[in-house]
């Protein structure tokens, strides 16, 4: 069983770290192209008492996308994270409840929202802003 400071040990030595909170840590990752992403890392608590763990990252604003188009893209290609509207913006986002969790069921969905967050980035918003 994993808990949050496991993950969060983990994350703090594996990766480049922006800012850390407690219960949330932004990191981030680096292509070789040059583009990165900023990925929030953070505890939730379901129920009140169930630990997960949330990765999300920001794409881009809600006002400067077709959200039909970006919703179907990320249906039609991606099999880990789903898209939300946070404030003003579009963000893509995976939980995974910390019960039984091994580590490896954490790096691959990361490096998934990762790219897919990039991804879409680069396709509907034209840029490297997040």
């Amino acid at each position: 069983m994993a808990t949050w400071e496991d993950i969060a040990a983990f994350v703090r030595s594996e990766y480049r770290v922006l800012d850390d909170s407690g219960d949330e840590i932004r990191i981030l990752i680096e292509y070789e192209d040059e583009r990165s992403q900023v990925i929030i890392v953070c505890r939730e608590v379901l129920d009140g008492h169930e630990d997960w763990v949330q990765i999300a990252s920001v794409c881009g604003l809600v006002a400067d996308v077709d959200l039909h188009r970006l919703l179907k893209e990320i249906g039609e290609t991606s099999v880990v994270c789903g898209a939300v509207i946070m404030g003003e913006h579009v963000v893509l986002r995976h939980s995974l409840p910390l019960l039984h969790l091994d580590i490896n069921e954490f790096v691959d969905p990361l490096q998934l929202v990762s790219d897919t967050a990039d991804q879409v980035e680069e396709m509907f918003f034209g840029g490297d802003g997040y």
